[in-house]
């Protein structure tokens, strides 16, 4: 059974999640979280030591709806070039339907806190580190069973696929416009069945 205290924990992480997502950690206010969340400031700190201690809480909520979406994907996915679609295809869902309000949380905290706030970018780094790890195991993988060409770099081909994705997203956001995604989802749907997948 969940308390009530629980709850309004989760309930603030995920309010905050969304505002932090869209408005920066130094756009969202305090007072913007009140409003979202219907508490007092009071209220806020009886859960939280601090706005920088919520800030970090709902990143990691954030990431871990990604990571949800990527588990949610890559089930069932035996063969290294399924993998690789699964993991693109999250990134196609973020325009219309991203894991929190206002796109990828760890594209959007890489950016937003690149001198300011070094522990929420050592976290969107960490998050990024297990992209990476991901695209890399799947390839590495794909090599030693003769689904992906072995001279596929794993580290160039994360490098590839992180970079046109987070980019195509960002692109999306600041245009309102999907067609950057769909475009770049594209592009790298047939990069890895031309150019990855063994012949």
């Amino acid at each position: 059974m969940v308390r009530s205290g629980d709850q309004t924990r989760e309930n603030i992480i995920r309010q905050a999640a969304a505002l932090f997502n869209t408005q920066g950690f130094a756009g969202a206010s305090m007072s913007d979280i009140m409003a979202a969340t219907g508490l007092q400031k009071g209220g806020i700190y009886r859960h939280f030591e601090s706005k920088e201690q919520l800030a970090l809480e709902s990143f990691d909520y954030a990431v871990e709806v990604m990571g949800d979406r990527f588990r949610e994907a890559l089930e069932g996915k035996r063969d290294a070039i399924s993998r690789l679609h699964a993991v693109i295809s999250v990134f196609a869902r973020i325009p219309a339907d991203p894991p929190v309000p206002g796109g990828c949380p760890v594209m959007n905290a890489a950016l937003e806190n690149d001198d300011g706030n070094p522990a929420l970018r050592d976290r969107a780094r960490d998050a990024m580190d297990g992209l990476r790890a991901l695209v890399v195991r799947v390839a590495k993988g794909g090599i030693e069973r003769g689904e992906v060409r072995a001279e596929v770099d794993p580290d160039e081909l994360a490098s590839v696929v992180i970079a046109t994705l987070e980019g195509a997203v960002m692109l999306s956001k600041l245009y309102d416009d999907p067609a950057h995604v769909r475009r770049a989802v594209a592009h790298l749907e047939r990069f890895v069945d031309e150019s990855v997948r063994a012949s």
